[in-house]
């Protein structure tokens, strides 16, 4: 996407050379047209980073004709919606810090740090409305932190110009936005957002991105892809895993370019081996990819000259679900081999998607029973859900990472929406995680939270990590989940080895809901949200089948 920037206050004598020679002689140089109009003008950037260090550079700071240059970017009033961006934050800031002050002005979605080789941090903000980013611009634009002025503009918000959204649930406000599909339309018309995942030795992470990113910067430009270099995950790891977002031709290009350029590398440093193509995909997709009897993948090694092998079942845990693909062979071969491969993720992705769509236990496709999973049944599940997760305060900066990295990088791993919740009070002992999103990835981004506490040891090396986790569950289906004089509620424990509690005499919230408090390691705690979640499940049933019986049983 293009960055317009706005170029205001302008002499009339100003001209179009101008300010191409005033952005030349800075080391902004325009390739494309300058659009000058009576006192303003407009320029394009291809390149966020290179928008940000023209307005860094001029606004405020450059005369031209005796007049000070403003820069900015250029929003339509259409456009001006829920995303702004933030420049000029202090480079130490704590994330948590930074967080809780943008709470301050709403429900924030989204937070997203840029990556700029300017000193100071950059971040691109999306809060749930477009009032309260109006708020935070009027708030927070010359906010001082530290002799630090908060710079703030609106960015484009591309939602805003597409099919309105099917209506929202009440509560919580989270919308189909959060899982990355566009809003409106039909499961089938949208374009499902299947990124390829691949590990690349840490050897080569360097010649892929290039001297000042510009082979990276070349293959996103060619290819029409976004490709995240994950350089900070599994810190002093052989391997490093890359995320290439795209369209299955932009895919399979990016792909192929990454891997000519590691085989370049590898015959200059005189490696002689060819490199194999590793592909990291969820388990509950290998399944379909291997094909009955193995005869998928048998056709696409053959019909590629490749091998291929798949990591064991064994190497999974609940922290890591993925699976690798490693394909051997000559850098066509294996190109090749990554497009067949990838159209048979991609089909059961969708199919499994197309479920989801229709209520028919997505869940329980990704994790067949006999697989992976804590959940022997297949059952309707909501698309989505909110759990709150309390992890030690101590852990917080472990969770969000060095300016946010790794819980931006969990959320994206997971498919889920993951916020933390501002403190409340100096001296609490626990912070609240809220996790919205499916099934599916709420067991992932739980899983990886509970296995990051035990990494990094906030707990004792010899216990198990026990968290408490709070689920809403409807007032009218809370007794259900209790049962006849507790009896429920204990099998549930029984069961589950967690310590579940249903508060009897608690309030409802405005949308006539109650929490269930769940206690325990991250098997237990998972198989007794499945359980609750179930309940809650069959009840809705039964009342849309009986509405009068399922109230005259309640009354008795």
């Amino acid at each position: 996407m293009m960055n317009k920037l706005y170029i205001g206050n302008l002499s009339p004598a100003v001209t179009a050379d101008d300010l191409r020679q005033l952005f030349g002689d800075r080391k902004l140089p325009l390739a494309g047209q300058v659009l000058l109009k009576s006192g303003y003008a407009f320029v394009d950037y291809p390149d966020q980073n290179w928008a940000i260090r023209a307005i860094e550079t001029l606004s405020g700071k450059v005369e031209l004709h005796g007049k000070i240059m403003e820069v900015d970017y250029s929003v339509s009033k259409k456009l001006r919606s829920r995303k702004i961006q933030i420049r000029n934050i202090p480079p130490h800031l704590q994330w948590e810090v930074l967080d809780g002050l943008l709470a301050q002005y709403g429900t924030v979605e989204n937070v997203e740090q840029v990556n700029t080789d300017t000193e100071t941090a950059v971040v691109n903000v999306t809060y749930a409305t477009r009032e309260e980013a109006k708020t935070a611009i009027e708030k927070l634009s010359g906010h001082q932190f530290e002799n630090y002025s908060f710079k703030i503009s609106y960015i484009p918000d591309e939602e805003v110009s597409s099919p309105p959204p099917p209506q929202r649930a009440q509560r919580g406000d989270h919308s189909s936005r959060e899982q990355g599909h566009a809003p409106g339309g039909s499961s089938q018309a949208r374009q499902i957002d299947f990124p390829l995942r691949m590990l690349v030795p840490t050897q080569f992470v360097g010649a892929i991105i290039g001297k000042e990113g510009l082979t990276i910067k070349n293959i996103t430009k060619q290819t029409q892809s976004r490709v995240d270099i994950h350089r900070k995950e599994n810190s002093g790891a052989a391997e490093k895993p890359v995320t290439i977002h795209a369209t299955p031709e932009g895919t399979s290009e990016a792909c192929r370019m990454i891997l000519e350029i590691m085989q370049k590398e590898a015959d200059e440093t005189k490696l002689a081996e060819e490199i194999p193509l590793k592909i990291l995909a969820h388990n509950g997709l290998v399944g379909r990819l291997i094909g009955k009897e193995g005869r998928n993948l048998k056709k696409i090694e053959h019909e590629t000259g490749t091998k291929i092998t798949i990591s064991s079942l064994q190497d999974l845990s609940i922290y890591n679900p993925e699976r690798t693909i490693t394909v051997k062979g000559t850098v066509e071969a294996c190109a090749n081999a990554e497009t067949e491969i990838m159209k048979k993720l991609r089909e059961a992705f969708e199919s499994d998607m197309l479920a989801v769509n229709t209520h028919s236990g997505y869940f329980s496709s990704l994790y067949p029973p006999h697989q992976f999973s804590p959940f022997p049944h297949h059952h309707s599940y909501p698309e989505q859900e909110i759990v709150n997760l309390f992890i030690p305060t101590q852990a917080v900066g472990a969770i969000i990472g060095k300016k946010g990295a790794h819980i931006k990088q969990l959320a994206r791993f997971a498919g889920a929406s993951i916020k933390i919740a501002p403190a409340e009070g100096p001296d609490v002992s626990e912070r609240m995680v809220i996790i919205t999103g499916p099934p599916e990835a709420q067991f992932k981004a739980q899983g990886r939270i509970f296995g990051k506490l035990k990494e990094e040891n906030f707990f004792n090396p010899k216990e198990e990590v026990k968290l408490e986790a709070h689920i809403r569950v409807p007032s009218s289906t809370a007794g259900r989940v209790i049962g006849k004089g507790g009896k429920t509620v204990n099998e549930l424990q029984n069961l589950t080895s967690a310590e579940v509690i249903v508060p009897r005499d608690q309030t409802p919230d405005e949308n006539e809901e109650v929490i269930v408090r769940i206690i325990g390691h991250f098997f237990a705690s998972q198989t007794a949200q499945r359980k609750i979640r179930e309940i809650v499940q069959q009840v809705k049933q039964q009342e849309q089948k009986y509405p009068q019986g399922v109230a005259s049983q309640r009354s008795k």
